[in-house]
């Protein structure tokens, strides 16, 4: 065996790194951009108890980052630590001279971030402790330390961080636009802002305010919810339902948007742990599953979850930034996420985003539709076959209607709507449009999405009982299918049989379906047994239809609901209502689209000038 060049090669030394290209190395895992800096002495602001935070940022924070607090405060010695590499407040040493490094109860470490940072820019810090009368100085350049200097200072500690990276141009090409920058740092100041709203936080650049928000008074959940309203919008903090929720010594707060308030992309997903904003797939897997039930594939919720649990349960240290973390024992967190969420939106019951409304009255100024018929998705029995005998009921006139009319109206016997929430029916437009009066407005219902939710619901409740109940078809119905698509449906026959529907393989490219779930009553049976030839296509084969179980039955009740283009009677259109209000998640069909608009008189009577 020959010896090449390469392997003549003179063997490379092992040398020791000096300090300063140590400390910036770290500051490259650490200090990320400016937003990254801002994040840490915010942090360190926090966790030295601090009321009020004032940071002022110039160029995007890459020219000035200047974060002053009232906290605790340093001394001179700590003052000095505090700019050490591996020194810190925040780990207490054992017995043993041990650290515990999965025992963090705290934000940050000062003798983490103050290090790295002072090592690519020009830094000064100014601290007055708390039991002290004097305040010191102590600044740092590209790594190099000075001596401690008595300054001026009230209370808390001021940092100030100039020519962020000058000692390391070349991490000065990586930063954005200025804008790009700002934006991060406020975003980052935000998310802190919301887990703090006992704080004031108020953060300017090049001289104007880009955010402010005072401390609230009142630390109960009202105050929680004000300071998410500031930060995420009015109409997040109209259109919240609150989590309280709670396993093995686990807690998770917060406020979750309603499903028919949702967004096209998940920037309206805020998530922390113990207190520090986190980006974990965990997280955010747990919440779009919560919402599987009730949005669209392409639709996100907003939220705003609080998860709280001993810092022995998880570990804050696998991201260098301490943007993701690792729990110990990851399903529990997903369990407790998921069960929260969806007891607090069932517990929100046939309650709609007020979003709804707002978009309706819009659309009445300039002129536009305001709601677009669903599509013909199949036929459905009446709600009293399907229902039984509604709660209360408004009696129709005999006699025959005129079959192009667009208006089915009727003189009702009066019905007290004051215990009503959706009011009782008055008309039907369209025959797709249930109107019903209110005691102080008017409901608009799309018949066919309400009805897909209550058959939804009713199929899920029956499954988690004794399995869905079935009907036999009286002629066994034959459906050919295109590629594979019968077999995919016979080599799961046995789940769909608990979920209602009894199929067998009948020869090449069909199946023979002679059972489907009662609740659907005549439904197009070809129709729905392709459309789940089609969702499971997009299945993996080893994945059970219970793991999936909201897709199978939401297609299933799209085909049974009561379809747009059917005249309903006054009874129909009533137990229609009543079962919408007592119905969880009635407030949105399957796929997180409103099932009603609700208009207030006050808003009907602007829109004709009374008010």
């Amino acid at each position: 065996m020959g010896i090449t060049a390469s392997d003549t090669r003179p063997a490379l030394s092992i040398r020791r790194l000096p300090d300063a290209a140590i400390n910036r190395i770290a500051a490259g895992e650490v200090v990320e951009r400016p937003a990254s800096a801002v994040k840490e002495l915010v942090e360190n602001a926090l966790d030295a108890g601090a009321k009020t935070i004032h940071i002022e940022i110039e160029s995007g924070g890459a020219n000035l980052i200047r974060v002053a607090d009232d906290g605790f405060g340093m001394g001179p010695e700590d003052l000095a630590l505090a700019v050490e590499r591996h020194a810190t407040s925040k780990l207490k040493a054992q017995d043993d001279g041990s650290v515990d490094l999965l025992n963090i109860a705290h934000l940050g470490f000062r003798g983490e971030a103050l290090p790295s940072i002072g090592a690519v820019s020009r830094l000064t810090i100014t601290s007055k402790a708390k039991t002290s009368n004097d305040a010191w100085k102590i600044e740092v350049t590209g790594g190099t330390v000075s001596a401690l200097e008595p300054a001026a200072l009230s209370a808390g500690t001021r940092i100030e961080v100039r020519d962020l990276f000058f000692a390391t141009p070349a991490r000065l090409k990586f930063l954005r636009t200025e804008r790009s920058e700002t934006m991060a740092v406020s975003e980052i100041v935000k998310r802190l802002a919301m887990a703090h709203p006992e704080v004031t936080f108020a953060l300017r650049s090049g001289g104007r305010t880009l955010f402010e928000a005072s401390a609230e008074a009142d630390l109960g959940t009202d105050a929680r919810l004000h300071r998410l309203g500031r930060i995420m919008g009015r109409e997040f903090e109209d259109n919240a339902v609150g989590i309280n929720a709670e396993r093995e010594g686990i807690t998770l707060s917060g406020f979750a948007g309603l499903p028919t308030f949702n967004r096209g992309n998940a920037q309206m997903q805020f998530l922390f742990v113990n207190g520090r904003p986190v980006r974990d797939k965990l997280l955010v897997g747990a919440v779009r599953g919560a919402y599987q039930d009730f949005l669209a594939r392409d639709r996100h919720p907003a939220v705003a979850l609080f998860l709280d649990l001993p810092p022995t349960h998880v570990d804050v240290n696998v991201h260098p930034a301490k943007a993701e973390v690792r729990f110990r024992d990851p399903q529990l967190i997903r369990g407790l996420i998921v069960s929260g969420l969806r007891h607090a939106l069932a517990a929100a019951g046939h309650r709609a985003s007020t979003t709804v409304a707002g978009a309706a009255l819009q659309s009445f100024r300039s002129g536009e539709r305001a709601i677009i018929p669903p599509q013909d998705l199949g036929r459905a029995q009446g709600f009293a076959d399907a229902y039984g005998t509604p709660l209360q009921s408004a009696p129709t006139l005999p006699g025959t209607a005129d079959p192009s009319a667009r208006v089915e109206a009727w003189d009702a016997a009066p019905i007290e709507t004051e215990a009503l929430p959706l009011g009782a029916a008055r008309a039907q437009l369209h025959e797709t449009y249930v109107v019903a009066q209110t005691k102080d407005g008017l409901v608009i219902v799309d018949q066919h999405a309400a009805h897909e939710r209550l058959t939804y619901e009713r199929m899920k409740a029956q499954l988690a009982e004794k399995g869905v109940a079935r009907q036999g078809l009286l002629l066994p119905e034959v459906v050919e299918l295109d590629g594979d698509g019968a077999v995919r449906l016979a080599a799961r026959a046995e789940e769909l049989s608990e979920l209602g529907l009894v199929i067998e393989l009948f020869g090449e490219g069909a199946v023979v379906v002679r059972e489907t779930p009662a609740l659907l009553g005549a439904c197009d049976v070809a129709a729905l047994v392709r459309d789940l030839a089609d969702e499971l296509a997009e299945f993996d084969q080893s994945m059970l239809l219970k793991e999936r179980l909201e897709e199978v039955c939401s297609t299933m009740a799209c085909h049974g609901s009561v379809r747009a283009g059917r005249r309903l009677t006054g009874q129909e259109m009533n137990a229609l209502l009543r079962h919408m209000e007592a119905t969880p998640n009635s407030g949105q069909c399957n796929h997180g689209r409103p099932t009603y608009v609700e208009l207030k008189l006050a808003d009907i009577e602007r829109l004709f000038g009374r008010r």
